[in-house]
């Protein structure tokens, strides 16, 4: 009960920000109805305590189980088996990321199975590259240089409008069931490698396994030829009372019990079938990873039914409410506020900050990751909530952006490059699909824009943000080492020097 606790406390700090900035906005610039900030209010609420069970959850639960299945891949020996293992691992936890299913639903001209199978093999695919990655010691900045060029000159014969929505995909794969899943294994396959650069390529994987997603559904786009990808509008229903409110959330709590459980049943299958065929936890391990998979499905239902019922209407209100008053401008500062703490909110972010912190032995804390994440993070919506006012094409900036990532990537030290493109995956998480989306997809409503090229590609454009920011902290921190070095060795040759002048 203490841990659980101490992550409802870590979650209460991170959603109070945004709570605050909605309520200062009903005040003073946009009055929203009591019944409307009442959902929003108690969304809140699931949402604290939502995250403080799946981060608890997934420490006990899925941290362990990657972490297990990966030493066992690798102590087999066989590059075949390892190959199928982790393709088969890698589209069964996509296909139980429920963010991906919100993305799925707004793709109108694709089929949401045909769409869902082929992002779960994307992210197979490319979890199979950065494994053998791992295991052949190949440099993570080369091949990501090789694959963004790669997805480059696949997206020139992509249509256009399709672009945004692709790289969106590839922002909402690595959610909050993928990610913990993911880092684990890439640091049970390093550690078992048990070389000096085992740490430096334990991560990565989430890096690599973003492109599949992005890569296949520009091919899907191809093949599809699709014309337009339509958004249902969240709307805010009609609530008066206290028990009004309650009933919004009785109402979804079946929808998202279910959605969780079809969800987590492949990865419950694959705990169960690699404990009988490894018996490699104990009793009492098997007990506490059986909690921490409950506790995982409890923190993801509340977490899903307070975004969705509270969070993401509220979204869509400020967008449609903000552009249609005479405080357009303030889109974007508002926009830039919210980036700036939304980070903070996403279950995945809170798990690999601390395993940045284990793996490094405190060389990036969790404050300094927290704080290059939410900087990149606050300019990436920026960005977003300007091209909802102007209309510019999102490829604009991320051709600019991803270059100069992949260019600062060869400056930095590898272990930096692995967690910055890592962070990118992870800062697109639910808090962003569920209430930036509707935010900016109801101003550009408001405003008459077109929602797929317009307000599509904010997912991607938070994704983008942390690659650059966290590589200009490792520049940052290499150089207050070297000036360290360079006063240490000064200070060495001065004592050596009196010491020489005592002796005479």
């Amino acid at each position: 009960m203490e841990k659980l606790r101490e992550k409802v406390k870590e979650s209460l700090s991170s959603v109070l920000p945004i709570t605050v900035i909605v309520l200062l906005l009903s005040i003073l610039l946009i009055p929203m109805e009591v019944g409307a900030f009442s959902l929003f209010l108690a969304g809140a609420v699931f949402l604290i305590f939502g995250m403080g069970f799946f981060q608890l959850g997934a420490d006990i639960s899925m941290t362990q189980l990657g972490q297990g299945i990966g030493g066992q891949l690798i102590k087999k020996r066989n590059l075949l088996f390892i190959v199928g293992g982790c393709f088969l691992m890698g589209v069964l936890i996509t296909i139980s990321e429920p963010d991906l299913q919100v993305l799925a639903n707004q793709v109108a001209s694709i089929p949401n199975r045909v769409l869902v199978l082929t992002v779960a093999v994307g992210v197979g695919i490319f979890l199979v590259v950065a494994v053998l990655r791992i295991l052949f010691k190949i440099s993570l900045s080369r091949l990501l240089t090789l694959m963004y060029l790669l997805l480059f000159w696949v997206a020139l014969a992509a249509p256009g409008e399709f672009l945004a929505v692709a790289f969106d995909s590839g922002g909402v794969t690595t959610g909050p069931m993928t990610v913990p899943f993911i880092m684990a294994l890439g640091i049970g396959l390093s550690a078992a490698r048990s070389d000096k650069d085992s740490a430096n390529d334990s991560f990565g994987l989430i890096a690599l396994s973003s492109i599949g997603p992005i890569l296949m559904v520009l091919l899907l786009g191809i093949f599809y030829h699709p014309t337009d990808a339509v958004y249902t509008a969240v709307t805010i229903p009609d609530v008066t009372t206290t028990r009004d409110v309650i009933d919004q959330f009785l109402w979804a709590l079946p929808q998202y019990t279910e959605e969780v459980i079809i969800s987590m049943l492949p990865i419950l299958a694959v705990f169960v079938l690699f404990q009988a065929a490894t018996k490699k936890y104990h009793r009492k391990q098997l007990f506490r990873m059986c909690i921490g998979f409950v506790y995982t499905i409890i923190g993801l239902i509340m977490f899903l039914v307070g975004v969705n019922v509270g969070f993401a209407p509220v979204g869509n209100l400020l967008g449609e409410q903000m552009v249609s008053s005479s405080y357009q401008w303030l889109l974007i500062p508002v926009g830039i506020l919210i980036g700036y703490y939304i980070v903070k909110a996403e279950p995945a972010v809170q798990l690999l900050n601390h395993q940045v912190e284990d793996i490094t032995d405190g060389m990036v804390t969790r404050g300094q990751m927290n704080i290059c994440l939410s900087i990149g993070v606050a300019g990436a919506v920026g960005l977003a909530m300007i091209r909802v006012l102007t209309g510019i094409p999102v490829y604009w900036i991320l051709i600019p952006g991803y270059i100069l990532a992949i260019g600062m990537s060869y400056r930095v030290q590898p272990i930096i490059v692995g967690i910055a493109f890592d962070s990118g995956g992870v800062a697109s998480g639910p808090m962003t699909s569920t209430f930036l989306l509707p935010l900016t997809m109801g101003a550009c409503t408001a405003l008459g824009g077109n929602v797929v090229t317009d307000a599509f590609g904010v997912v991607a454009l938070v994704a983008l943000a942390p690659l650059i920011a966290i590589q200009i902290m490792g520049l940052v921190y290499e150089h207050k080492l070297k000036k360290t070095s360079r006063t240490q060795e000064h200070i060495l040759e001065d004592t050596i020097i009196e010491l020489e002048d005592e002796e005479v």
